[in-house]
This record gives structure tokens, sequence and C-alpha cells, in this order.
């Protein structure tokens, strides 16, 4: 599958606060990676492969970039993969809406199932994924997935959607909130103090109330507490979201992406010509930003560093 390479787009930026100056590049050029998915999602930069895997969700794949060979196939019937990321092992950690379930590709190619389901029933569709320092890894796990067939079909929901916490030390889930209808993205602050959860709204509601909630981590990551409203994007809604090395949360938006200060404050905007549903930071400094463009991927090369665990970057 591979593509011509890449072209550079028309580079537009919303500067709402002068401090988003200091975060982009005069001469940075937002470039098409890719085109012709149908939903793509899932962004995941893997730095010893310099490599990004995405999602395309309806098209039950994930797809690999490279600057040398552009898009190949990485995994077809791929469970309707959603979000990714890369444990402090450096594997690939998927959300798989038709498996209902978190999954894990070991180095040796084989993919295993680590959560499926919570107290006996099965979780609805896990969207998006994060490892923390300590190895746990927290997921969100909406019904999006199960509304209808088309990102891995119509099912019954047996959970109420929630933010989970999977320690693969001893195999345990948690709970670690109800409190959001439609958990979607999430990230931590640099310091891990702060968990950001993005709220879509149950898909059944008519007038959403969409916005990006903090809590407070305690007790070594056992305990979320103190939720509070972050930020609402506008227009169209955040979904997935990162966070840089000075704590700016950078969120996809109806417009492109948006980048909003550690207060929450709006800083400025990227703008992109189509809805963006997810980011992720990669490149040889971390300062290259990835974006799922509903069908296509783009870049552009940011003046900040995306905090990310992995020592693979």
């Amino acid at each position: 599958m591979s593509v011509p390479a890449s072209r550079f787009l028309e580079t537009r930026y919303d500067v709402v606060d002068p401090a988003f100056n200091q975060l982009i590049l005069f001469n940075a050029q937002l470039e098409c990676l890719f085109e012709g998915g149908r939903w793509l999602e899932g962004p995941v930069w893997f730095g010893d492969q310099q490599r990004l895997l995405f999602s395309d969700i309806p098209s039950d794949r994930i797809l690999s970039w490279t600057e040398q060979d552009g898009v190949t196939l990485f995994r077809g019937n791929a469970g309707y993969p959603n979000g990714q990321t890369r444990d402090r092992y450096g594997r690939l950690l998927t959300c798989s809406h038709g498996r209902r379930a978190l999954l894990r590709t070991e180095h040796s190619g084989e993919v295993v199932e680590l959560v499926e389901s919570h107290r006996g029933k099965p979780l609805n569709t896990p969207n998006d994924v994060i490892v923390k320092s300590d190895h746990t890894v927290w997921f969100t796990d909406p019904l999006y997935g199960l509304v209808n067939d088309y990102e891995g079909g119509r099912r019954k929901s047996e959970q109420v959607p929630t933010v989970y916490r999977y320690d693969p030390a001893d195999g345990s889930l948690q709970a670690m909130t109800d409190s959001i209808a439609g958990p979607n993205g999430l990230a931590f602050s640099p310091d891990e103090s702060l968990l950001y959860v993005v709220e879509t709204s149950d898909p059944n509601d008519l007038d959403p109330d969409r916005s990006i909630q903090v809590f407070d981590v305690k007790e070594g990551g056992r305990r979320l507490v103190n939720q509070r409203l972050f930020a609402r994007v506008h227009p169209g809604n955040a979904d997935g979201i990162r966070v840089d090395q000075m704590g700016h949360v950078w969120s996809s938006a109806g417009d492109g992406v948006h980048c909003l200060a550690p207060d929450g404050s709006l800083l400025g905007r990227i703008l992109t010509s189509k809805v963006v549903g997810n980011i992720c930071f990669g490149g040889a400094f971390a300062n290259r930003l990835f974006l799922c463009s509903w069908d296509s991927v783009l870049s552009i090369f940011v003046n900040t560093r995306g905090c990310q665990h992995s020592s693979l970057l």
C-alpha cells in the first residue's frame, strides 16, 4: 500500500494568546502524509523504528508510516482498533472495539488480550489508552463502538462507561471513575499529579455537554479526586489529547488542534480543513505533531516536545 511522498499544505494558525507564538515555528509547514482512510485514530510513535502506527477503525486495520516507505499495512482484521500507545517495554497496546478488549502485541508479534471484562461482564469498547511511569495502564471504556455497525458492530452494553486502571504486575483491574458519561481521550500531566479525561457524553444525548475534565491523582495513582472542568473545545469537541513537557494540553478539535495552557485557557489553534480525531508527538526530538484528520494523516513540527514516557522515543 505504498503511497507517494508527503505533500505540503497551506499552514494556518489562529494565535489567541501571544504565548502561542513561542510554541510554533514560522517556517514549519503542515504536511499530508496519507490519504484514503475511513476514520483514522490511535496514532502512536515508535522512536526505535522511526515509525508511526495508526488505526483505521471502520476498515478494521492498523497502518504503518515511515519516511522511507510511506504507508503500508501493519495488521488487517485488527479487531476494529481505536486508541493505541506503548507500554514501558515498548510493546503496542491497542483498544479493540471488535473484541471489546485491551490488546497487547508482544515483541514476537503475538497479540494477547490483557483485559476483556470487569466483574464478570464484558467491557463496552475500550477507546483510548495511556501508560503511567509505574507501568499501570489506564484506559477509557465508553459506548461508542457498540452503537452502530461502522466501528465494530452493534451490541448491548453491560457496563457503565468507566475509566480503568490495569496493573500488569498482578493483573488487577480497578474502576477509577464512572462519573463521565462518555470517557474518551486521556493524558497525565508531566508530573503525573493530574489526569485529564475527555468527556464526549453519552452517544444518545441530544444536547451533549462536552469538555475536558481533570482529576487529582492520589495514593500513588490508586485514587482520583477533585474532578473539575479543565476546558471546553469549540468548534467540535476534544477527542484525543496529549500533553507537552511544559504542561500544555494539545487537543483534537473540529477545526484542527487546540493548544491549552496549564490553566485551561486557549493559547492558539493549528487549523485544518477537516475534523481531527486524535494526535500524538513523535519524531527524533518528540517535536513532530501527528494528526489523524478524518481520512488523512497530517504532521507539523512545533517548538515543544511531547511528554511521552517511552525511552524508545
